[in-house]
């Protein structure tokens, strides 16, 4: 009996470390997206604007999380499975801005907004990386909640160098390049995150 009561004790202490985790890095991802799509708008930058869809994408993920803390496997593959599609939509935007930006807008970024405010998302995210840390092995929810995680480091430092590319150039082509390849990330985690739902719905009872 007291076993049954030391797990069950064990499970809700391990719940409650998740919730508080992803409460801040949901507030944290919030306030990015906000200041992020500002500065990608006043600096012209569609790499700055895959940031800021990162940022708000993961917190739509980690409100799914917070809501499925204490819910079923089943339940909690389900809501991995909206978290791919929401990166395959983030992937889809940036493939719109690009082609906008190549056929309409072919506008040259402030390098100093890209810099400044991908250095300031590196903080932000490593930050939240740092939170997640411990918990990237507890569940397949809290795994999706890290692979999101993850990727904004790899975004933000691509960011970071296509601001240098652009000052050294004087070309909008270092920012479409890496936007580029900031949405090919997006489409290889939203398979990651899919392939990893789906084998745990499979699974599942």
């Amino acid at each position: 009996m007291s076993g049954c009561c030391d797990q069950g004790c064990s499970l809700e202490r391990l719940r409650e470390r998740q919730r508080g985790t992803l409460r801040t890095v949901l507030a944290i991802n919030a306030v990015m997206f906000l200041v992020i799509a500002a500065a990608a708008l006043w600096g012209r930058s569609t790499a700055l604007l895959v940031d800021s869809l990162d940022n708000l994408g993961d917190a739509l993920t980690y409100g799914l999380s917070l809501y499925v803390v204490a819910k079923s496997n089943r339940a909690k593959a389900r809501v991995a499975l909206f978290k791919g599609g929401l990166i395959l939509l983030a992937a889809l935007a940036v493939m719109a801005q690009i082609a906008y930006r190549l056929l309409f807008n072919p506008a040259v970024p402030v390098f100093e907004v890209m810099g400044l405010f991908s250095a300031v998302g590196l903080v932000a995210n490593l930050t939240c990386l740092l939170l997640l840390w411990r918990h990237r092995h507890e569940d397949v929810n809290m795994s999706s909640v890290w692979e999101c995680s993850r990727n904004d480091i790899a975004s933000n430092l691509s960011v970071f160098a296509a601001a240098g590319a652009v000052w050294l150039t004087g070309s909008g082509w270092p920012d479409l390049l890496v936007a580029s390849a900031l949405c090919l990330m997006l489409l290889r985690s939203a398979l990651r995150v899919t392939r990893s739902a789906l084998a745990e719905l499979r699974a599942s009872p």
